[in-house]
């Protein structure tokens, strides 16, 4: 059952963006500085477009936070548009502006332009693309990064890192060991396209570089993992309680997210059971508190759509940006003739970025399947609840 409730509102050109989110405990250190330092994570990655040039996010605290800690109450946090200003007839919401900037009527292939206007019935697809718009996730990194900090009180780490842009690979072994996954973001985290090997960096580099000139987009993969999990979050009896296809989820609904594997995902169907499977073994003190463990970590962390205490590893591929500076072609749903689709002030490559979303996300379903199983009013009970789990796990 979902404890968490979270919500975000905004469009890419308005006033801002809001994020709330309901159902965390009181007593969880937060201060918007902690929050800015993802959304400026967020903002970076070589290959970002012009909008990164205006905005300097800022997270404005709004509710449920006094003196730097969680009050139990919803909180939500504002992120102010600094573009709203030129923008401020344009997405006006007085109906005194209508028809204060030209309507977008060709549609970009890939984007959620055409089947967003015939769902929604308006031959005007700024009402669209405004909030479908991956500006969006900058309420939900700010939301994440309160949802981290309270994973933090409780021993869990999200991170990630870039493993692929275009057809240059970096991808490596699924992790075993917290140490090693926890030594690739910190070498991602001063790489400027977020990938751990300084080598495959500058060949990514080198990629945007190409993909530049040829007024083109790029896609790739990134690989979200989080430490410190302990067994047993989710759960086998219902298939909305799978903590991996929650995660799945909500990984998936990221701006141009098309795929999301689960450890050795696709790779595991074609490979032999023996080679799957990850071995049980046990010693009371080989891991503190976590007498039972293994040797790989093909499934990702998670068995029976449960956490089985190894490091959780999840990847995402993300397509090229739809919206390119040599158009595609397309229709103009006024006139039905063949024109070139509009063109948006976009991003050349957004993988890296899409990657810190990815933490986010993850950030935000661990936290609400910690609290399915832990749960409580204040950080001092899911304190104490947490350790008598711990001591039956190790007495098990």
């Amino acid at each position: 059952m979902r404890k968490l409730k979270i919500i975000t509102s905004g469009e890419s050109h308005g006033k801002g963006l809001v994020g709330i989110i309901d159902g965390l405990p009181s007593g969880i250190p937060i201060e918007s500085e902690e929050i800015d330092r993802d959304l400026m994570r967020r903002q970076g990655g070589y290959g970002r477009g012009g909008r990164m040039q205006i905005e300097s996010d800022h997270a404005d605290i709004l509710s449920g936070v006094r003196w730097g800690k969680s009050l139990g109450s919803t909180i939500s946090v504002f992120v102010e548009n600094r573009d709203w200003m030129n923008w401020k007839q344009g997405m006006s919401a007085e109906m005194k502006d209508i028809g204060s900037i030209q309507p977008v009527t060709r549609p970009r292939p890939g984007h959620a332009d055409l089947p967003g206007g015939i769902k929604y019935q308006t031959r005007d697809f700024r009402n669209i693309l405004e909030r479908s718009s991956a500006r969006e996730t900058a309420a939900r990194v700010a939301l994440g990064a309160i949802a981290k900090r309270f994973l933090g009180e409780v021993g869990i780490f999200v991170g990630s890192f870039v493993d692929g842009i275009g057809s240059v690979k970096s991808r490596t072994a699924i992790p075993v060991n917290d140490k090693t996954l926890l030594k690739m973001f910190s070498a991602a985290e001063k790489s400027p396209v977020r990938c751990p090997d300084h080598n495959d960096s500058k060949r990514m580099v080198s990629y945007i570089d190409k993909a530049i000139k040829l007024r083109n987009s790029l896609g790739g993969t990134f690989t979200v993992f989080a430490t410190g999990v302990p067994i047993g979050l989710g759960s086998h009896v219902q298939w909305d309680r799978k903590l991996d296809a929650m995660l799945a989820m909500a990984v998936m609904s990221i701006q141009a997210i098309k795929g999301v594997e689960i450890g050795m995902g696709f790779n595991a169907a074609e490979a032999l059971g023996s080679d799957v499977m990850d071995e049980i073994y046990f010693d009371n003190a080989s891991r503190a508190g976590l007498p039972f463990y293994r040797k790989s970590n093909n499934a990702g962390g998670i068995e029976g759509g449960m956490s089985n205490g190894m490091p959780i590893v999840i990847h995402a591929a993300m397509k090229p940006i739809p919206t390119l500076k040599k158009p595609l072609r397309s229709i103009d749903i006024i006139t039905k003739q063949k024109v070139n689709a509009a063109y948006e002030r976009s991003d050349v490559c957004a993988v890296p970025a899409a990657s810190v979303v990815g933490e986010a996300m993850v950030a935000l379903t661990l936290a609400d399947a910690f609290l399915d199983k832990l749960g409580g009013d204040s950080m001092g009970e899911i304190k104490a609840n947490y350790g008598n789990y711990l001591s039956q796990v190790k007495a098990y």
